[in-house]
């Protein structure tokens, strides 16, 4: 009985990838209507009708393949790439994940008027169990495209966020040969990692002798901040740059000695005109002092 209801299921699933190749033309001309593609591929209504295309050949090979609730199905993996490139389309037009599913699902509607003009009697077995492999289909399409969509969006945010942390890291040049990285904010293992390319770098770039690495705007130094720290500096020392440490508060201060961290190799300097000026001075130059002020 199960072999019987085997078979039937493989057969229809045969009829259906037979159907979706003849009638490609047809079902990608009404889908390039469709909010889908209509409001993404804006060039020419002949992008919108090749995208459906593309996408009628996919589902025909998936059918074909028997794998119809399959969303790893090889017949998907030529569309994935468009699918979801339309579905971030649609969503910075603003349109939910909800809505976008709902736009997939639509599609069917079309695919299957054409679908049961195939049969005679559109109420007999073979028309049904046909439209009922199309659904199942054509959900699994639903599922594909919402998977992409979200694979690209987390892509899209991994991308943002280690632009943003580049942004907020930036390396300046105080003077010829000196270089600072002033840090606001929380320090992790990937910004920590951020900072300390970037100031290599900008050490080659620069020819730089002395780095400052300024910390006045980190909220808290923990263990694992001020081993990050540490590397940098020597990471900044095998590069041929003395590194200087500034903006060490009070409460920051106390938080180490409690960790028990030594940084007693590390240059260290109450703020960043601090540092500068001890960067300066190993230079050999003198900045004199602001007026009304008192010398050190």
């Amino acid at each position: 009985m199960r072999v019987a209801e085997q078979d039937r299921t493989h057969g229809a699933a045969q009829e259906l990838s037979g159907f979706l190749r003849r009638r490609r033309e047809q079902i990608a001309q009404r889908w390039a209507d469709t909010p889908l593609f209509r409001t993404v591929f804006t060039v020419s209504r002949d992008e919108a009708v090749d995208a459906g295309k593309a996408v009628v050949d996919a589902l025909a090979e998936v059918a074909a393949s028997g794998r119809l609730e399959d969303i790893a199905a090889p017949g998907f993996g030529a569309v994935r790439d468009q699918l979801g490139r339309t579905a971030a389309a649609r969503a910075r037009t603003g349109s939910t994940p909800a809505q976008i599913a709902d736009e997939v699902a639509d599609l069917r509607v079309s695919a299957a008027e054409l679908l049961r003009a195939e049969y005679s009697d559109p109420a007999a077995r073979e028309a049904h169990e046909a439209a009922l492999t199309l659904a199942v289909l054509m959900g699994t399409l639903r599922l594909v495209v919402m998977e992409t969509a979200l694979n690209a969006g987390a892509e899209l945010i991994e991308r943002q966020r280690q632009q943003l942390m580049e942004v907020a890291t930036p390396v300046i040049q105080l003077w010829e040969g000196i270089v600072a990285v002033p840090l606001i904010g929380t320090l992790d293992s990937a910004r920590s990692q951020v900072v300390m390319e970037s100031l290599l770098e900008a050490i080659v770039d620069q020819r730089a002798a002395y780095a400052i690495l300024d910390i006045t705007g980190v909220p808290t130094v923990d263990s694992l901040v001020a081993q990050h720290l540490m590397k940098t500096v020597a990471a900044a020392r095998l590069m041929g740059a003395e590194c200087i440490v500034s903006g060490i508060r009070p409460a920051i201060a106390q938080t180490i000695v409690h960790l028990g961290i030594d940084l007693g190799s590390v240059v260290t300097r109450a703020g960043l005109a601090d540092a500068l000026a001890y960067a300066l001075a190993r230079q050999g130059i003198v900045v004199p002092a602001a007026p009304g002020t008192i010398p050190s």
